[in-house]
């Protein structure tokens, strides 16, 4: 099975429970870790997949961080070899951007713990069929995008008219995340305090939210990603 190459932006935002439903299905994974200053691959080379990860950083900051320029090559490797890609927070706004959409700073932070509403055309998603069509997820990013050409917008919230959305068969980017543990978001509430600050929200309230809502998300997650998985074993 070829394994997926993993890219990770920032010590705090892992891949989480992706990791390790992936290892479940016994497909072998590459992590990338930029922020230990470890480079992105010029090719994907035997990668049968590619996760991005989130981070603070924004697509349009690509001279004060010249990896995502790497990155965006990398994705649209690729979306020209039809491998699966799953985009999560910044991941998604790469793999978009990738695609000719925009990327911009949203009117207002959307950090904690907030609806999302699956559109109709989640209803027929390999990933996303049979999932319920609204539910509380985890977000923390700024940045939001436009959808790209050709692609189908799956979900939306009050703060982000695209949520979620597929490319062709197998390409996916989510702006909220799944993949968090209750242990990943107290690290990002550490990492990220001025974020906080300025949104005037405490950590310890994020972290009273995953109490209540973070057990139905994994549930939720865990279907996706295991679907997903589907995905990259169907091309064996």
């Amino acid at each position: 099975m070829s394994k997926v190459l993993i890219i990770q932006h920032v010590r705090a935002e892992t891949p989480g429970t992706i990791g390790e439903i992936l290892r479940a299905a016994h497909i072998p994974i590459k992590i990338v870790r930029l922020y230990d200053g470890q480079r992105v691959p010029d090719s994907l080379a035997d990668a049968g997949g590619l996760v991005v990860m989130g981070g603070p950083m924004g697509v349009y900051e690509q001279d004060r961080y010249p990896f995502l320029r790497c990155e965006l090559r990398l994705i649209e490797q690729a979306l020209k070899k039809e491998k699966p890609v799953l985009g999560v927070c910044l991941g998604s706004q790469l793999l978009a951007a990738a695609l000719g959409a925009e990327v911009k700073p949203g009117k207002r932070k959307e950090i904690g713990w907030h609806r999302v509403r699956l559109k109709q055309s989640a209803a027929t998603d390999p990933l996303w069929g049979g999932i319920p069509s609204s539910f509380t997820a985890y977000h923390w990013h700024g940045d939001v995008f436009a959808l790209p050409r050709g692609a189908v917008s799956l979900a939306s919230s009050d703060m982000a008219r695209h949520q979620a959305f597929r490319y062709g068969k197998n390409a996916y980017g989510f702006l909220f995340h799944m993949e968090v543990t209750e242990k990943i978001i107290g690290e990002m509430a550490r990492a990220f305090t001025d974020e906080l600050r300025q949104a005037n929200l405490k950590g310890a309230a994020i972290l009273g939210g995953a109490k209540k809502h973070l057990a139905r998300l994994s549930e939720i997650g865990d279907t996706v990603f295991s679907r997903w998985a589907g995905l990259l074993q169907a091309r064996k």
